[in-house]
């Protein structure tokens, strides 16, 4: 699937007829790979950041969780994607555990 969405955007797809695929295929990675399944309001989070909004979770309601959303979305051209974080320790963690994904 993922090479699939990866060929569309290739060819010029827009992000936006490609967001709900794409949400949801990481959505499904996440619960089979991770045991974990994005919430309504984490897929609705990314959303926001998708289109340049700020999206506010409180601790422990999974930003990370939301960031990897957009992340794959926008990665699907092969041009990269950077995510910004200013914790050290985050940051490894957050590779380690969303990196399967």
């Amino acid at each position: 699937m993922s090479n699939e969405l990866k060929n569309r955007a290739s060819k010029g797809e827009p992000y936006e007829t490609l967001l709900v695929e794409a949400y949801a295929l990481v959505r499904e990675v996440s619960r089979r790979v991770l045991g974990l399944y994005p919430f309504d309001v984490q897929v609705m989070a990314g959303i926001a950041l998708h289109h340049g909004k700020i999206a506010e979770l409180q601790t422990g309601e999974g930003k990370t969780m939301v960031a990897v959303m957009p992340a794959y979305l926008n990665a699907l051209t092969g041009k990269g994607v950077h995510v910004l974080t200013f914790n050290d320790y985050l940051v490894q963690r957050d590779t380690e555990w969303m990196g399967p994904i």
